[in-house]
């Protein structure tokens, strides 16, 4: 039976971290707001996921940097069971198989050039200039991320005055600064760090953040905005991960008010037709839902192409929703291990989380499979042992080894079935057992999941991570013009994910600002 007009001011679509962050701070201010999602747990790709009796993952995400502080204090995170980690994890950066002396990147910038200078002195000296330009391009790319975007497009005067405001900041950095950010973004990141560095396996770690879950690879033009993008954004992060954030954020949005029903896809968001106003949800069961607001935290294809009726939208934004880029190029693999992950250049088995790829050009030939519709002989894995710091993931004495593979296309030539999952399976462990000996002898369990599982499991278009490609363009205006300021051009129908202003990543922000914009009509 339908709910009473007006029994809420506002439904959220998706009860991943970013549409639960816009319905806590929507009922902390008063609204009555309803959560639905089709998942039967809350956290989308968040969320834990028991994949074998007894072990769990800690959600798609490995990297919990992006998660900002401000969100974690207006909501008071940390009241409701979440804690920060004192610093930014290091990380292994793994070179070629058999190598005796690992690299471990710390957040500490002395720390890391003590690291570097094993294996190059002139990096670890040009290692502190490099920190200190990011950290002074951070005083601009921050609040860029932090941010409601400016509508280039139908500029206002709040708009311009937002614009002339970012205007200042950059021209406060001086002369050189702001050459170098004017400079570096349309570069390669591979053209960005060979400025610094000499070291393949230096400039192959840090690139990766950069490239991870796009349809680029280090050479592409373009590639150093995101590596920028990512440092400027990158905090401590979350202990326990992506589950323990989405926790935080179930009981934050439940304590302010908000109602969140699970196992309840949406159907259809209900419009009269195009410039109408939202008038609320049905969902697949039929039920229908009145609310004179609809933020929609799904991917932009999901909301405009399925969700809302044909015709709806204005043709323009259908062609440029059709049209905006998710090729999925990210697979995972989850493995139950008996023992622990012990790799032969970590000096113990303390380390939860490591990155392959000896050089570049290695990254670079991974990239290049995916555009003949395969995957690499040797895939760059991202890897995460969250048993490390969270050892009840997993049985007394054994480990949960949670892998991002890049690249892995959506479009696999042939299709993907059970005889690929196994063979990208195998690849991916026997590589890991070159780093780490003994782990496929060890383990007890596995999953595969290809873009196409990913897709399935999430609701996410092509299996895309980011709900969208972190490319520049997508990155100015996101998702496409008419809809970059989280309004639509149907009234009361708001975006509130990953595929809205700043992208992808367990950050929070597209939520808190989604939740400002409605606050704010």
């Amino acid at each position: 039976m339908a709910k009473a007009a007006g029994a809420y001011d506002v439904i959220v679509i998706g009860a991943g971290h970013n549409g639960l962050t816009c319905a806590a701070f929507l009922a902390k201010a008063g609204r009555r707001v309803l959560v639905v999602e089709a998942r039967p747990a809350v956290g989308g790709m968040a969320a834990a996921d028991e994949f074998h009796p007894g072990y769990r993952s800690v959600g798609l995400h490995h990297d919990t940097s992006g998660v900002r502080a401000d969100v974690v204090k207006a909501l008071e995170l940390e009241r409701h069971g979440l804690k920060m980690r004192a610093a930014r994890p290091p990380v292994l950066a793994l070179g070629d198989a058999g190598e005796t002396r690992g690299l471990m990147l710390h957040s500490d910038p002395d720390s890391a050039a003590r690291a570097i200078s094993a294996h190059s002195a002139h990096d670890a000296g040009n290692y502190a200039g490099y920190r200190a330009l990011i950290d002074r391009l951070a005083l601009v790319l921050g609040p860029f991320l932090d941010e409601s975007p400016v509508d280039l497009i139908e500029m206002e005067s709040a708009g311009g005055w937002n614009l002339l405001k970012r205007a200042l900041r950059v021209r406060r950095l001086g002369r050189h600064d702001m050459m170098e950010l004017l400079r570096l973004p349309p570069m390669s990141v591979a053209d960005l760090l060979g400025e610094w560095f000499e070291s393949d396996r230096l400039k192959a770690a840090l690139a990766l953040p950069a490239v991870a879950g796009t349809w680029m690879g280090p050479r592409s033009p373009t590639s150093a905005a995101n590596l920028l993008l990512w440092e400027a954004a990158a905090g401590p992060g979350v202990e326990g991960g992506g589950p323990a954030l989405a926790a935080a954020l179930e009981k934050a949005a439940r304590a302010a008010g908000a109602e969140i029903r699970t196992s309840v896809p949406v159907e259809r968001v209900l419009s009269d037709g195009t410039g109408t106003p939202v008038k609320g949800v049905r969902l697949s069961g039929g039920e229908e839902i009145a609310a004179p607001i609809v933020a929609a935290s799904c991917d932009p294809r999901q909301l405009f192409l399925r969700l809302v009726a044909p015709g709806t939208i204005p043709y323009r934004l259908e062609h440029n929703i059709t049209s905006y880029r998710m090729r999925g190029t990210t697979a995972r693999v989850l493995l139950a291990v008996k023992g622990s992950v012990r790799y032969t250049v970590a000096s113990d088995d303390r380390v939860e989380f490591a990155r392959t790829g000896g050089s570049l050009n290695e990254i670079e030939r991974a990239f290049d499979a995916v555009k003949y519709r395969t995957f690499s002989e040797t895939p760059i894995l991202d890897i995460s042992v969250p048993t490390v710091s969270s050892p009840a993931l997993a049985p007394s004495g054994h480990s949960v080894v949670s892998i991002l593979i890049h690249y892995a296309p959506h479009e696999l030539e042939g299709g993907w079935n059970d005889r690929r999952r196994r063979e990208l399976g195998d690849r991916v462990v026997g590589l890991l057992d070159k780093h780490a000996p003994g782990v496929a002898a060890a383990v007890v369990a596995g999953e595969v999941h290809a873009p196409p599982d990913l897709e399935q499991r999430y609701g996410v278009t092509g299996g895309h991570i980011h709900h969208g490609e972190h490319a520049l363009d997508q990155l100015l205006i996101r998702p496409a013009p008419g809809c970059t300021g989280y309004s639509t051009p149907i009234p009361g129908l708001y975006l509130c994910g990953a595929g809205s202003h700043p992208g992808g990543g367990l950050t929070c922000k597209p939520g808190a600002l989604a939740a400002r914009a409605i606050l704010g009509r």
